[in-house]
């Protein structure tokens, strides 16, 4: 329908958006049964808006509850997105906004903790003080009033101003039956202000969002009245200790940035149409992001005809959608290894701590006092500290100390705090028709904080792109302007520290860059036209493994170093399909699936051997006990090196090799040690002589015994979830086994093993084309639209996902209109 509305007269502009829309309203309504509204009702309604003036939009609801959403303009588009995202998820997203207001404290209390959607504070106060002093400080209003393309398009404003408003009429209009918060007191109305401001902490969670703690307790010298502040920001004994050691400082700060180690990651992977059947080419995206939680992805479809027409996953909150695809070119995310901060040193003027020098003048600190409402008790006023650079932090997480000395401070540069692009580049990624368009809208957006991007395209294109909005710290500048600190800090991590007292060591800026002090387009690590490019969070280096990318800087991320064993086995897999040739989608399905175990093809053979080889098939576990062994041998010989849920062997292996590569260092693990020369397949050879080999056997079969679970239990029956009293099996794998389905769940015996999963696979799309009018594409939420255990759409997908079922996309008019669970609501404002 939507191709053939470009078959007649030319109409450009709202004449056209409002004819196109009336076209296929009147297509949807007569496909509805009689006892459904009028079509020229319903068309002509929606066309005009609702009596009165007021937002509008139609959506189409499919199977799994998902929300196809028709609309005239970006206003009456934002509308309808935050009303379905209400109707699906108004605790979670009720939840966040009660954490950019700042009053988590007042209705939670000051010691509970946020659930880490939005930064990651460990308490309630310390997010209140955050952010608390952003919407004080005034910092969304400059941003949204800073012309784009620095500041947000028209386009992005109209649609917050319409999600907000959305989002209201849901409120307005609706009961709330999720338990998590019936007539809760802090369910309320929001602005168009504050889902920005949301969008702001989205972008900044991977700089002064990890800092949150850091900023919200650096004090200056002697100015606390008695014990200093400890990490949340309440009186009480002091966190992290001393001045940083460059030496243990350069080991903090990599596992600090350490991408493998974050709750959000992902794997992507597109395939040119030289491998493909079709010719077109072909994505599979499957971002690994928390199951709970406001860093949820929710599915829908945008529509505004002739205009936008767009599917996929949208964060929760955000009134775009982050990853998905449209009729020409299909895109994910992964999170990406470039640094997205760094840090200056202050030098202090010696009469006034809260002063420090610049080429020898002084500058005084810009205090931001806030004051907290805080539940049942008295506010909490504390005052944060914010300099030409950034603010002042105590620390960059625990083990990296930044104290504030008389001489002393550190402040933190995070340019993403000026980034309110990041959904205008979603945008454009929707509306883009080929690769070339996508790294187009890249360039010109530059919008992502902290992820790269993998794209395919119908005509068989292919992209990787790390275009992220980084500090413009290049080689020559860390090397000119590195504190000692820095010097330790920088190679290992990408980690800046810079000398605050020069002003020729602040970041310069590109001629090509929407904004000061960072990278423009141009320096962006980016590989077009290959037979594959896969990313799965380590840097850019093997994006194809035949076209190794080098020479960025090191801020963006390293290379010629070991990559994780996802990474391996990704390349293995995608290099091995692209090589077989005549893929499909039906193709990327089996990947996402096959559960194969990398961990377990290196080294669950010679870890059999080695149980064999025990004296009388014992060893000695950690608390010096002996332990018959010989059992577990069989097991991880006959295991089929696969972490499905039928899998034998699978959990054996599993809590084995965690326990042995948390105590062996990967110099005593493997024999054949990391070559950049062959680095897919290095390090590996297990060394059978390993002395932790044995302890963690041991270790491991007596945990399983001890919990009544057989070594060789089907790995299903102890890696499950519950959803409405039923227990769902579930394959995949930790990110220690490199398994491209990553699932990460919390250790408990006593309730079974794995009994809940914490994050992993989350909006997984396998998209192509097979040369008709519609994509071709297979998605799964794995966790389901609704968090309300109330909702038929709060475990359907997690039952499919347990079963490795797919959800076929509905994106053209006429398969959304044969969908037999086809439901049409019309919300409106009501004025």
């Amino acid at each position: 329908m939507l191709r053939a509305l470009s078959g007649g007269p030319r109409l450009t502009g709202p004449t056209l958006r409002r004819s196109a829309l009336a076209a296929v309203l009147l297509s949807v309504t007569a496909a509805l049964p009689p006892s459904a509204a009028t079509a020229a009702d319903v068309a002509d309604g929606a066309a005009r808006g609702p009596s009165g003036g007021g937002l509008s939009a139609v959506i189409r609801y499919t199977e799994n509850g998902v929300p196809h959403i028709l609309a005239r303009d970006y206003a009456h588009l934002g509308f309808g997105t935050g009303w379905a995202q209400a109707a699906d998820q108004v605790c979670v997203l009720a939840d966040g906004f009660v954490t950019v207001a700042g009053e988590r404290s007042r209705w939670f209390g000051p010691d509970a903790a946020p659930d880490g959607s939005l930064s990651s504070a460990t308490g309630n106060l310390s997010s209140d003080l955050y952010f608390k002093g952003v919407r004080e400080s005034g910092a969304v209003e400059r941003l949204l009033a800073t012309p784009a393309p620095a500041g947000p398009s028209g386009d992005l404003k109209e649609l917050m101003r319409g999600w907000a408003a959305g989002y209201n009429a849901w409120l307005a209009q609706n009961r709330v039956t999720d338990p998590a918060c019936k007539d809760a007191g802090w369910v309320r109305p929001v602005t168009a202000t504050e889902v920005a401001a949301r969008g702001l902490a989205v972008s900044v969670l991977g700089g002064q969002g990890r800092a949150v703690d850091g900023i919200t307790s650096a004090l200056p010298p002697g100015s606390a009245p008695g014990a200093p502040q400890r990490r949340d920001g309440r009186d009480a004994p002091e966190g992290p200790g001393g001045p940083a050691v460059p030496e243990s400082a350069a080991e903090a700060a990599r596992e600090f940035f350490d991408t493998t180690r974050y709750d959000r990651g992902s794997n992507a992977v597109a395939f040119a149409g030289s491998t493909t059947k079709s010719g077109s080419g072909l994505l599979l995206g499957n971002p690994h992001y928390p199951w709970q939680g406001g860093r949820r992805f929710w599915q829908s479809q945008q529509t505004i005809p002739g205009e936008l027409n767009v599917s996929g996953g949208s964060l929760l909150g955000t009134p775009v959608v982050n990853i998905g695809f449209n009729e020409k070119v299909a895109w994910s995310h992964t999170v990406a290894t470039g640094t997205p901060v760094n840090l200056h040193q202050l030098t202090l003027d010696p009469a006034d701590p809260t002063a420090y020098l610049v080429d020898g003048k002084p500058e005084k600190m810009v205090p931001r006092t806030v004051s907290v409402p805080v539940a049942a008790g008295e506010p909490v006023t504390r005052t944060q500290w914010w300099t030409r650079y950034g603010p002042v932090l105590a620390h960059l997480g625990p083990g990296l100390p930044l104290p504030w000395t008389a001489g002393t401070a550190y402040a933190l540069n995070d340019p993403n705090a000026l980034n309110l692009r990041g959904s205008d580049t979603a945008l454009a990624l929707g509306r883009s028709r080929s690769v070339a368009g996508i790294r187009e809208a890249l360039a010109r957006t530059q919008g992502l904080p902290w992820v790269n991007t993998v794209a395919a395209d119908s005509a068989g294109g292919t992209l990787f792109s790390q275009s992220q909005v980084l500090p413009r710290i290049t080689d020559e500048l860390a090397a000119r302007c590195s504190t000692p600190l820095g010097r330790a800090t920088y190679p290992s991590s990408g980690l800046a520290v810079l000398d605050g007292a020069r002003g020729d060591c602040a970041p310069g800026s590109d001629p090509d860059a929407v904004q000061q002090g960072v990278f423009g387009p141009a320096k962006t690590p980016a590989l077009m036209g290959a037979p594959y490019v896969e990313n799965s969070n380590d840097s850019a280096w093997l994006a194809n493994a035949e076209r190794p990318l080098t020479g960025y800087e090191r801020v963006w991320g390293n290379v010629a170093t070991p990559r994780s064993l996802r990474t391996r086995g990704a390349i293995e897999d995608v290099s091995a399909m692209a090589a077989r040739g005549r893929l499909t989608v039906a193709d990327l399905q089996a990947q996402q699936f096959a559960n194969r175990v990398p961990a377990g093809d290196l080294a669950a053979a010679d870890a059999a051997a080695a149980c064999a080889a025990l004296p009388g098939g014992t060893a000695t576990g950690g608390d010096g006990a002996a332990v018959d062994v010989s059992a577990a041998c069989a097991v991880l010989a006959g295991w089929d090196r696969t972490a499905d849920g039928s899998s034998r062997g699978a959990l054996l292996f599993d809590r084995f090799w965690r326990k042995l590569t948390a105590t062996t260092a990967a110099k005593d693990l493997w024999l054949v040690p990391f070559s950049a020369a062959d680095p897919v397949r290095t390090p590996r050879t297990l060394n059978r002589a390993a002395p932790g080999i044995g302890r963690a056997l041991a270790d491991a079969v007596a945990e399983l015994r001890a919990a009544g679970i057989a070594l060789d239990a089907p790995l299903g029956e102890h890696q499950f979830v519950v959803r409405g009293g039923e227990r769902l099996p579930v394959g995949g794998g930790t990110e220690a086994l490199g398994v491209w389905n990553k699932i990460e769940a919390p250790w408990n015996a006593a309730a079974g093993g794995y009994p809940e999963v914490v994050h992993g696979s989350s909006h997984i799309q396998a998209v192509g084309w097979n040369g008709g009018g519609c994509p071709v594409a297979r998605t799964l939420l794995t966790y389901g639209q609704s968090s309300n255990p109330r909702s038929p759409y709060s475990a359907d997908q997690t039952r499919l996902f347990s079963q490795e079922r797919w959800v076929t996309s509905r994106f053209c008019e006429r398969d959304i209109l044969a969908s037999p669970r086809l439901k049409v609501v019309w919300p409106r404002e009501r004025r």
